[in-house]
């Protein structure tokens, strides 16, 4: 089975944030940028899948400008197989964001997209549920833990009045809530660019392949 993971680069959640001179937005200048916690939840859940031996690859996939490749690297140093950069420097809503996923995910072909529920930039909380609409895949979201047995997952939910949980058909698309796990802190960056190498890119942008993997402490 294969899974597909997005990563989204967003400030770092230890940085205070500054707005714009002109309020046109926050300053990105010189600032210290990150995964998106909500989507390195995504990928640790998808090395725990992989080492359960439910997962046999895991793709990171990113989009935006050509730093967006840092954060695919910290997947790649995380465990990922290969990482999937569409490199655009528009500004992109959840629904432009999930029209891209679409197109990457019909060239990989992944049985499971693991996508954090929201990014800590925009708070949108829209992406996972407008690519399943646009895939007419199942989705399950605000998982708080994740199973998955006979072409089926089971997928515990954190709702308002407390866990609910459904069962879904593979293909699916999975959103990740805060207590679905807890990532590792991640190696340093010298070590991400030496795990890392570039391969041919595919027709959406460039791609990572990670060189064989190191045993995970």
């Amino acid at each position: 089975m294969k899974a597909l993971v997005a990563v989204k680069r967003v400030i770092d959640y230890n940085v205070k944030i500054r707005v714009k001179a002109d309020k046109t937005g926050v300053e990105t200048a010189n600032v210290k940028m990150s995964m998106n916690p909500f989507d390195e939840i995504g990928v640790e859940e998808a090395l725990r899948l992989r080492e359960a031996g439910t997962v046999s690859e895991i793709i990171a996939v990113s989009l935006g400008v050509a730093q967006c490749q840092e954060t695919i690297r910290t997947a790649l140093a995380m465990g990922a197989d290969r990482g999937v950069l569409v490199e655009t420097n528009a500004e992109l809503q959840p629904l432009a964001v999930a029209k891209l996923l679409k197109a990457v995910i019909f060239q990989e072909s992944p049985e499971i997209v693991i996508i954090g529920k929201q990014a800590i930039d925009d708070d949108c909380n829209q992406t996972g549920q407008m690519l399943s609409a646009l895939l007419g895949w199942p989705q399950a979201t605000f998982a708080s833990k994740l199973k998955i047995s006979d072409g089926h997952a089971e997928v515990t939910r954190e709702v308002d009045g407390g866990l609910e949980t459904v069962e879904i058909k593979l293909p699916a698309v999975i959103t990740t809530d805060l207590r679905l796990n807890e990532p590792p802190m991640a190696m340093g960056l010298p070590k991400i660019w030496h795990q890392c190498s570039l391969s041919s890119p595919p027709a959406t942008g460039i791609c990572w392949r990670r060189r064989p993997p190191p045993a995970r402490i």
